[in-house]
């Protein structure tokens, strides 16, 4: 008994001492939290200064949103630390603002794991090319691990070094999707699928019912990953000036395996360590050799001010006098109601939309979209007002990474649609999802169910028993009548027959270009491109219009505390589950199926290119 009370008491003081450590450093994470929270207050209103003679800084290993704030916050302590998102808005702004900031000498892309899709490396690599081209101030790339989305952006960089015993990755794209029929059927799910009646390229449904990706699935995969791929190599031939086939027998035969073999093969200019290259980076830019480098990171940069001039040389109007641009961010599902972080609420995008249209002093409205779908009905009521807002002011769309089912349902309205090369696009489809959770319940809980109803069809939406016959009809209807109203809309926004939409909707994925090509997109483009269209077509002179963003973004502090609740999820989560997050997210999505409610025009599966 004595051993059992000394172990049990010496269990409690262990407990206790953990739980008053713990304790402790949560008290340490609030104190560090309260004082970011002031430093950002204070950061957010105050101008940064830059030193003459300075180097932007550009690192990307955040999350890059559409839309950042005004100072672009990262907290960075405990486990919060590389919390925060990073604006493109905030990079392409920043980058123009430099290209006439005497004060900036150079860009410096201190390089590691970019935190950013295709078609968003895409845009920030070509205002890089814009940035060289206008300032003719150098650009100097580096890194110590160049996976193929960081090497893209690297590129359009006038030198590109590697750390001697670094990695450049360059082998190809490969694109893989999980399917999680196994796990339904021991658990005793049975998913049952509805798409439109001819919408054999919508594949969502396709990870939940079968084992393998369907043939039109892995015809229009192929299409996708080859497009981006061909994208890819002829991107950087151009600026590393080597032939295409050259590059993608590079790739094929796996040629480069130790970082001097992309200097053999002209990927890269040299090998260096850390300290070569800023001493190579003065040099470049005139700095003085014997002062270490001033460097402005994105953040203060987005705060700086720089005086600027009309391109045509005349005055700008004072700010407060200038017409609007409106640019209205649309990124994440698409969900009926509000929105909140990373989904886009019909209510609060349609209300944002209205409000642009309404204001007499906004003269044009680029909707910038960034989006896989989601709520078929959200998606109607977001395009009933662009609609509404084609009709007194043009209405551009911007497209990002992934504009597809609903994400292209809100888009088809516009006066004319931007894209970029490797945007995923398309997909103008629709099915409902229903999981027959009755041998779950019933064979693995032993939890059976009985009820009565006054009418026929009141239990058709069940989830513990099968839908009869009769009710998959009734479903098919409504996904066929929502197809054809998907169809009717794009069709009369882009001047189409509803025969040529369907020959090339059916569910299927686009690129940009291939998109472009079938008369779904207008322009090949990014953001700055649909700004500059949107003012053209308003009549708007170069120079002498302001940009408002819509919907209006959160309060700082609420934002900062979901960043926290957030960022510790993430943590808890790379702590407890380390290499196998990625599994846990597989189960976040197979669990998500329960949650789909209504008929969906969503993109048919997530696309993660590696």
């Amino acid at each position: 008994m004595r051993q059992f009370l000394k172990f049990m008491f010496a269990s409690m003081l262990g407990f206790i001492l953990g739980s008053v450590i713990i304790a402790f450093l949560f008290v340490l994470a609030v104190a560090g939290a309260v004082a970011s929270l002031s430093t950002a207050f204070s950061m957010e209103s105050k101008p940064t200064t830059v030193e003459n003679n300075s180097v932007l800084r550009i690192t990307l290993d955040h999350p890059i949103v559409d839309r950042g704030r005004k100072d672009d916050l990262v907290l960075d302590f405990g486990p919060f630390r590389g919390m925060g998102e990073v604006g493109l808005n905030n990079i392409l702004a920043d980058l123009e603002k430099a290209k006439t900031d005497d004060r900036i000498k150079g860009i410096f892309l201190d390089l590691g794991m970019v935190n950013a899709r295709m078609a968003t490396l895409h845009e920030i690599r070509e205002k890089i090319l814009e940035f060289k081209a206008e300032s003719g101030k150098p650009v100097i790339a580096y890194g110590d691990l160049y996976m193929q989305g960081t090497y893209y952006l690297a590129s359009a960089a006038d030198e590109v070094y590697l750390v001697p015993e670094g990695d450049l990755d360059f082998r190809g794209l490969r694109s893989e999707m999980m399917f999680f029929k196994g796990l339904f059927d021991k658990l005793g799910v049975e998913v049952q699928f509805i798409r439109g009646s001819n919408n054999r390229f919508k594949s969502f449904g396709e990870a939940f019912t079968q084992s393998e990706m369907s043939p039109a699935n892995e015809e229009q995969m192929m299409r996708l990953v080859q497009g981006t791929w061909d994208h890819y190599l002829a991107t950087i031939a151009g600026t590393r000036r080597i032939d295409k086939a050259r590059l993608n027998t590079i790739a094929d035969s796996l040629l480069i395996r130790r970082a001097p073999d992309a200097v053999t093969y002209g990927l890269i200019d040299g090998v260096m360590y850390r300290d070569e290259v800023l001493a190579h980076l003065k040099e470049k830019m005139g700095l003085d050799t014997d002062k270490e480098i001033t460097f402005t990171g994105l953040g203060r940069y987005t705060r700086a001010t720089v005086a600027g001039k009309r391109a045509d040389g005349k005055k700008a109007l004072p700010s407060y006098k200038q017409p609007k641009v409106a640019v209205v961010y649309a990124q994440g599902d698409i969900m009926d109601g509000e929105s909140s972080d990373g989904v886009i609420g019909g209510t609060t995008l349609s209300a944002a939309i209205r409000e642009a249209r309404e204001d007499t002093s906004v003269k044009a409205i680029v909707l910038r979209v960034n989006s896989p779908g989601g709520s078929g009905l959200a998606s109607d009521v977001i395009w009933r007002e662009v609609k509404l807002a084609t009709a007194v002011k043009p209405v551009v769309v911007s497209m990002g990474d992934v504009a597809a089912s609903g994400g292209y349902y809100i888009s088809c309205a516009a006066n004319r649609i931007y894209a970029e090369p490797t945007t995923i696009t398309g997909s103008i489809g629709v099915f409902g999802m229903i999981p027959n959770m009755q041998g779950f319940y019933n064979d693995k809980l032993g939890i059976t169910f009985d009820g009565v109803q006054t009418n026929t069809y009141a239990g058709m939406m069940t989830t513990n028993r099968p839908l009869t016959g009769a009710e998959k009809d009734i479903i098919q209807g409504f996904v066929d009548h929502f197809y054809d109203t998907f169809t009717t809309r794009v069709a009369e926004g882009r001047k189409l027959t509803k025969a040529q939409v369907d020959s090339i909707g059916q569910g299927r994925v686009w690129t940009g270009t291939d998109a472009q090509r079938l008369g779904l997109v207008d322009k090949l483009g990014g953001l700055e491109m649909a700004i500059d269209d949107a003012a053209a077509l308003a009549g708007l002179e170069e120079g002498n219009y302001r940009l408002v963003d819509y919907p209006e973004q959160e309060d700082l502090f609420k934002q900062l505390l979901e960043e926290l609740n957030g960022g510790a999820r993430s943590w808890v989560t790379g702590q407890v589950f380390g290499e196998d997050a990625d599994l846990l997210h597989a189960f976040e999505r197979a669990r998500a199926v329960r949650r789909i409610n209504g008929i969906q025009a969503r993109m048919p599966f997530e696309v993660d290119i590696h």
